[in-house]
């Protein structure tokens, strides 16, 4: 069957995919390669500097590749800077971080989860009013409730304690996750959850069996940004850790306060990429499954 030409011109094909400009890919993927080059420049600076002797530093070429690349500062930095009276570099730092990570983000995610479940799949009473309240909490600087949080962890004998500081980071996650958690619950089709209560399903049986088997998501989500956000944090482990729950961050700040004499640069870059290698190698073998969920609507609402 012929089709006249005038008609089939005004027919939309469905699998036909219309050319992109190749002037404005170009513009496109030039402006990329500026901004991946602007963000990377700092960190090749890091790992050249690192590399090099304090000789090779003081010529002040910066972005000049190390002439005899050497391990030492990393060496030096891991294991033997000074950090305030301790001269045991980052390692002890490290653990301290690892060990304030593991309960914070248990703790963080299976509280939140479960607050968001409740307000999202469940009647509760003045569930408003504490979303209003999550809400008001999650822009509340640190700086303003610090205090309160100080005497409360004395009062329960948390204060200077790694655990401590793991319940001062589950604290301060909780709203944020919350609202987080329960706005991706709320997507879940409400079929689902009342043919869970009408076959006996309660709150926890629904919970586990019909919701986290949905949520593998924002699990992720949530999880990369915990890790990411306490490993880097600073204020909150200085304020609430003591001289042996520092984590490695207050450690680096140590580390580049209490030199005295010659500044070795190399040393500092090197720490500094030290405590910066956890995060980015999370970042770097789950970027993927972080962006997956956030487009499969992990953050929506």
């Amino acid at each position: 069957m012929k089709i006249d030409p005038s008609i089939r011109s005004q027919m939309i094909l469905p699998n036909r995919v219309p050319s992109k400009n190749p002037v404005s890919k170009t513009v496109f993927y030039l402006l990329l390669s500026v901004f991946a080059v602007l963000f990377a420049m700092p960190l090749y600076v890091m790992i050249v500097t690192s590399l090099k002797s304090m000789d090779e530093i003081r010529m002040g070429h910066i972005f000049a590749l190390p002439i005899t690349p050497s391990f030492d500062a990393w060496d030096m930095a891991w294991n033997k800077a000074a950090s305030g009276f301790d001269n045991a570099g980052l390692k002890s730092g490290f653990w301290n971080s690892v060990i304030i990570l593991i309960p914070s983000l248990a703790m963080s995610v299976a509280f939140s989860s479960v607050c968001g479940y409740a307000l999202a799949c469940w009647n509760v009473k003045m569930g408003n009013f504490l979303l209003m309240a999550l809400l008001v909490c999650a822009f509340i600087p640190f700086q303003v409730i610090m205090y309160p949080l100080i005497k409360m962890s004395v009062a329960v004998k948390l204060y200077n304690t790694s655990f401590g500081v793991s319940v001062v980071h589950t604290v301060l996650a909780l709203p944020i996750l919350t609202m987080i958690f329960k706005n991706y619950f709320a997507s879940i089709p409400e079929e689902l959850i009342k043919a869970s209560r009408v076959d006996g399903g309660r709150f926890w049986g629904t919970f586990v069996y019909v919701v986290l088997p949905l949520s593998p998501n924002i699990m992720i989500v949530v999880a990369i940004m915990q890790i990411t956000g306490i490993w880097n944090d600073f204020l909150v482990g200085l304020t609430f850790g003591n001289v042996k729950a520092y984590p490695m961050t207050v450690n680096l700040n140590n580390i580049t306060q209490t030199q005295t004499g010659v500044r070795v640069y190399n040393v500092y870059m090197a720490a500094a990429m030290l405590t910066a290698i956890p995060p980015l190698l999370i970042y770097f073998f789950s970027g993927k499954m972080f962006i997956r969920g956030i487009t499969a609507g992990a953050l929506k609402g």
